[in-house]
């Protein structure tokens, strides 16, 4: 694994806590480089603001801590 997918995995592993106590959860389904594709499972999987957790939350926390240009995709 990457020194990049490695930062990426340790960090979303921090973020599923605060998913968590809100009954939902993610799975990493893949890295491919900057771009880290997502499933929402729980609560999140069905949550009419889960767009906004992805991007406003799970990506700009990864843009921040990780790498600014870094994409973050849901996948069903």
């Amino acid at each position: 694994m990457e020194e990049l997918e490695k930062k990426i995995r340790e960090r979303l592993d921090l973020l599923r806590g605060a998913l968590q106590n809100d009954g939902g959860d993610l799975e990493v389904v893949a890295v491919e480089g900057k771009i880290v594709k997502v499933r929402l499972r729980g609560a999140c999987g069905c949550c009419p603001h889960a767009m906004a957790t992805l991007k406003g939350y799970i990506q700009q926390d990864l843009n921040e801590a990780v790498d600014p240009s870094i994409e973050v995709e849901r996948v069903d």
